[in-house]
């Protein structure tokens, strides 16, 4: 797998859907994002994940000093994230009474947890971890008998699942999302319509900042995919 950015100390690289970050449990599940990059890159180290079923930029850094570096930009939540989606409804209906910011973001705060007894689903509980996402819509369309919405999302903090689950408490889950859509709104697509399209970060060495973009064309209308695709 061929990076999209490299330099000494780390390496940016965009992940198609489909693909695991890291490998799973069983011979079936090895192939991931880590090991062909390790392939080409043995010091490479992962810093963060995407979903299996989740496209776009995923960054890894090279040797041990970097990893720490780059994990502890993560905790401190130096890290800029934006992700596209594709969902079912109209959020800006259903969340009219949400305050937006001056750019018309709206929040979404909802504890997460593990939903042990259906693993690996998560849910908004009490118990869970504290969890927040910013979001706006892009685009809105009623083609459909209930609509959908493009919308851009800004994980503010990074638990598993974390984009879909919030969403999915709101009303309007995921397009081609096979944990937490029902039937009808998961055939809608044969993949999952979630994109990590831009990262941003002080480099933890030079201290330049860097931003890097890999954006999808997708749209509220169907066929709702258009335009690049990462390659596996």
């Amino acid at each position: 797998m061929i990076p999209i950015h490299e330099d000494e100390h780390l390496l940016v690289l965009e992940k198609p859907s489909g693909l695991l970050s890291v490998p799973g449990r069983g011979p079936e599940k090895q192939d991931c994002l880590s090991k062909r990059v390790q392939d080409r890159y043995p010091e490479a180290l992962i810093v963060h994940r995407l979903d299996q079923d989740t496209s776009g930029l995923l960054l890894m850094a090279r040797g041990i000093e970097a990893q720490r570096r780059l994990s502890k930009l993560f905790e401190t939540r130096q890290v800029k994230k934006r992700y596209v989606a594709v969902v079912a409804g109209q959020p800006e209906q259903t969340q009219a009474a949400v305050e937006t910011d001056e750019d018309g973001w709206r929040t979404i705060d909802g504890p997460i947890l593990l939903d042990w007894e259906r693993r690996p689903l998560h849910i908004i509980h009490p118990d869970g971890k504290a969890s927040r996402s910013r979001w706006r819509v892009l685009q809105s369309s009623h083609s459909d008998s209930f609509g959908t919405s493009l919308i851009e999302l800004e994980p503010v903090t990074g638990r598993t699942h974390q984009l879909r689950v919030h969403l999915q408490s709101i009303g309007h889950p995921m397009l081609g999302d096979s944990l937490y859509a029902p039937p009808g709104i998961k055939a809608l697509s044969p993949r999952l319509l979630l994109h990590a399209q831009e990262l941003a970060f002080v480099h933890p060495f030079t201290e330049q900042a860097m931003a890097f973009k890999a954006p999808v064309q997708w749209s509220a209308l169907s066929p709702y995919i258009a335009g690049h695709q990462p390659q596996a």
